[in-house]
């Protein structure tokens, strides 16, 4: 090839869109789809409670189903954390790891939770078309609410709170979440987006929104539990 040949050649374009990009587009894909497969594998009972059950009549089944979701949150938050930090897609090994390590407080929380929950229930059915009903019913639902925020920030806070005991956990959850209440209101209304998603379409809030909303709530709930310097 002659030196003019060379100047007349046209310069070599550079992608658009480099490796790195693709990468890291269809690690975020895969540790999303594959955190949801998890999460409905170590809900299974509950997931499948709520598929083919009526929730109205079966609701001490899915009561006593329900606190699986403590260790099962616990490590998707374990997973969201190494994908955050250095970009892991080992989203079994690390799901599967972190649900063995917090299996016990994580169904500890999940069953406080519920049981929370659960009386909050009953009371407000038996405080329904009551004239006390109209004081307590908002007080009960903002309890249980409240419950399940703590539990979700304590989960969060499993991961990274390795050596504290459970009551340390929880008391973290309980002081920081009302303290940052601005925050915890923005992981209640994902929250509340989740599961009104998971109620009107189970298979699209399994399969592809529940992973991008917990992560979400995830990084809320990160951000409240810094401790203020």
């Amino acid at each position: 090839m002659t030196t003019a040949d060379t100047a007349g050649a046209a310069p070599r374009r550079r992608p658009l869109i480099g490796p790195e990009t693709y990468e890291m587009v269809f690690g975020t894909v895969y540790t999303g789809l594959m955190t949801n497969l998890l999460l409905a594998v170590a809900c299974l009972p509950l997931v499948v409670l709520l598929a083919a059950t009526d929730p109205g009549t079966t609701w001490p089944y899915l009561a006593v189903a329900a606190p699986l979701l403590g260790p099962a949150l616990a490590a998707a938050f374990a997973v969201f954390a190494a994908f955050s930090s250095d970009g892991s897609t080992a989203v079994v090994r690390t799901f599967v790891h972190a649900w063995r390590k917090h299996l016990r407080r994580g169904l500890a929380i999940g069953a406080l939770a519920t049981g929370a929950v659960v009386v909050a229930a009953v009371d407000v059915a038996f405080f329904w078309g009551r004239t006390a009903g109209a004081v307590a019913i908002p007080v009960l639902v903002s309890l249980a609410v409240g419950a399940v925020l703590t539990a979700v920030l304590a989960l969060a806070a499993v991961p990274e709170m390795l050596g504290a005991r459970l009551r340390a956990v929880l008391l973290a959850a309980v002081v920081l979440g009302a303290r940052r209440w601005y925050l915890s209101a923005g992981a209640a209304l994902v929250l509340a987006l989740l599961v009104s998603v998971l109620a009107a379409r189970p298979v699209v809030g399994l399969g592809f929104a529940a992973a991008p909303l917990l992560y979400a709530i995830w990084g809320i709930c990160r951000f409240t539990l810094r401790v203020p310097r």
